[in-house]
């Protein structure tokens, strides 16, 4: 498996990037692959729910998807191992010291933190200033 798996490593290398968007997370009860399309979610995963889509607000509006916050991503650039142990951990519990709830996103290339529209600033501060401890270290 590629990416980085030490955990120092990752940490002091992390390049955390605010995006620019706003993301919901959504459901979908019923569905078929040409809505999903139109909708072009960053990313979905099937529950026995309904499959979850995570998509931007606009999307999510123009097609009537019901969805309880709104979230900013905040991209960690640096290529994370699926097999790394702690990254999750290290960024949940430096944003915990700020009372910020994280939902993790994992991909194959990076880790991807949406945090509520109104900590993302303060969330963005907090990762770089893990990053700094991190090279610190």
């Amino acid at each position: 498996m590629s990416g980085e798996k030490n955990l120092t490593t990752l940490i002091a290398s992390m390049t955390p990037v605010l995006v620019e968007n706003e993301y919901v997370f959504g459901t979908l009860e019923t569905y078929d692959y040409e809505q999903v399309a139109l909708l072009n979610p960053i990313s979905t995963f099937q529950e026995k729910e309904g499959l979850t889509v995570i998509l931007t607000k606009e999307k999510a509006d123009e097609f009537n998807i019901s969805y309880s916050g709104v979230f900013k991503c905040i991209t960690l650039n640096v290529h994370s191992s699926l097999d790394a142990v702690g990254l999750t951990a290290a960024v949940s519990t430096k944003l915990t010291q700020s009372n910020i709830s994280a939902n993790v996103v994992a991909a194959y290339y990076h880790d991807h933190v949406f945090i509520a529209v109104k900590d993302a600033e303060q969330a963005l501060a907090d990762l770089n200033a893990l990053t700094q401890q991190g090279i610190a270290s």
